[in-house]
């Protein structure tokens, strides 16, 4: 019994790492495509964003019938994984974003500060330079702040870099020349 508590509480907590990768280098990496509908206002109640959390819901039913067949320790990595799902809806979905028709403010100091941490990560348009990638887990505003910052001077940086070296480069200075 206790075993199986400490399955289902590791996976839950591991889920938001896993929850943290896949956000940073599958949602806005080569799944884009898909999680693109979240960062876009829509229209309906549903978006092609929640391909991730049905996805996740297989995995989850998966691997609970695989425990129930007897691999027992299974079924309760997939409670923890659907635990992480419900967990999410409820709050990321719920609190942060307010898709429920109650529409709940964040209250307490731990649901305000991920609320500020997913209105930060939203702020910057696309998919490249955003911050706090956790669902349940975020940095302090400040840091988030920061980050924000040190990104945005970097990218200026480069830009400036990029520009230098066009008007070094003799082709493209000859083509402004006969303009």
């Amino acid at each position: 019994m206790i075993l199986n508590f400490a399955i289902f509480l590791g996976t839950l907590i591991a889920m938001e790492g896993v929850g943290f990768l896949a956000h940073k280098y599958v949602m806005h990496g080569w799944g884009w495509f898909l999680h693109r509908s979240h960062h876009e206002e829509h229209l309906g109640a549903f978006e092609t964003n929640d391909i991730y959390l049905l996805a996740l819901g297989l995995v989850a039913v998966g691997l609970i019938v695989l425990g129930n067949s007897g691999h027992d320790p299974l079924q309760w990595v997939g409670a923890g994984v659907a635990a992480f799902g419900l967990i999410y809806i409820l709050v990321h979905d719920g609190v942060v974003h307010r898709h429920w028709p109650v529409r709940p403010k964040p209250r307490n100091r731990y649901l305000k500060r991920l609320y500020h941490a997913h209105l930060m990560h939203h702020a910057v348009k696309g998919r490249r330079n955003s911050v706090s990638f956790g669902f349940l887990y975020a940095p302090s505003v400040p840091i988030l702040k920061k980050q924000l910052r040190d990104m945005r001077d970097a990218e200026r940086a480069a830009s400036r870099q990029q520009s230098r070296a066009d008007l070094c480069n003799p082709s493209i200075t000859s083509d402004l020349q006969n303009g």
